[in-house]
């Protein structure tokens, strides 16, 4: 790879202090508030020289978007690298815990992903927020399901579903440990509704009522998320772990 110019090392280091400068407004003043204009002054620059770096807000929004995401999956990867140190904690817990330690500790960028929406925003179809977020998604889907075949998740024990949603969830891009089966996407996104749902409330002061006790009752209620879901995938004749899965 060739050495980047000094053109290029300049233009990089300016685009990273705006984009730190873009994250401490966020911090401070929340994702409502962001402004070109708020962000060139703090850095002493014009806002036409900004643009210079980020075409438009939405330009920033989205290199925002993206790096919050990537930290997030970072901030989970990493809980899961060290799940070895609680050998007795299933690495889907210690996964949705590292997810809420990192909500807890950035709230203001943890709603810059998940709050409501910024004004006449709209992400790139398919652009590097998808992408960022899917890195994400993959760490959780990996931990629920991996080691069972796909003949298993197919099997799954859910309610009935419609045949229009079963076509619908049929239909939908994979990019995880393979292509899930429809009873397995429906059980990955009630995990995901369940878990992202507890941290939201807290996140937002919701449960602040439990004090102390908030990171018990999450706990808890990711090993009974984990425990209901594979008690609804029927074992094979053999171990899950001895066959070919969805990641082979």
């Amino acid at each position: 790879m060739a050495t980047p110019t000094l053109r290029q090392r300049r233009r990089a280091a300016a685009t990273q202090e705006i984009l730190d400068a873009a994250e401490r407004h966020i911090t401070e003043h929340g994702p409502a508030a962001l402004s070109l204009r708020a962000i060139a002054r703090d850095l002493g620059m014009t806002v036409q020289a900004l643009y210079h770096y980020f075409p438009s807000r939405d330009a920033l929004v989205t290199a925002l978007v993206t790096k919050a995401y990537d930290d997030q999956a970072a901030a989970v990867q990493a809980a899961v690298d060290t799940a070895a140190d609680e050998p007795d904690l299933p690495r889907l817990v210690v996964a949705a815990e590292g997810y809420r330690r990192w909500a807890i500790a950035h709230p203001e960028h943890f709603q810059l992903l998940y709050g409501t929406p910024l004004r006449d925003y709209s992400a790139p179809v398919e652009g590097p927020t998808t992408q960022a977020s899917r890195r994400m998604s993959l760490i959780f889907e990996r931990e629920l399901f991996d080691g069972f075949t796909a003949a298993q998740l197919a099997a799954a024990d859910t309610p009935a579903l419609s045949p229009s949603l079963l076509a619908y969830l049929e239909q939908l891009p994979h990019f995880g440990l393979g292509h899930l089966p429809p009873p397995a996407t429906a059980l990955m996104m009630s995990a995901w509704g369940h878990l992202h749902g507890l941290v939201v409330l807290e996140v937002f002061g919701h449960t602040s009522f439990l004090g102390d006790h908030q990171a018990e009752i999450f706990r808890m209620a990711m090993r009974n998320l984990l425990a209901d879901i594979h008690r609804r995938i029927r074992p094979g004749a053999e171990s899950p772990r001895e066959v070919p899965t969805l990641g082979a």
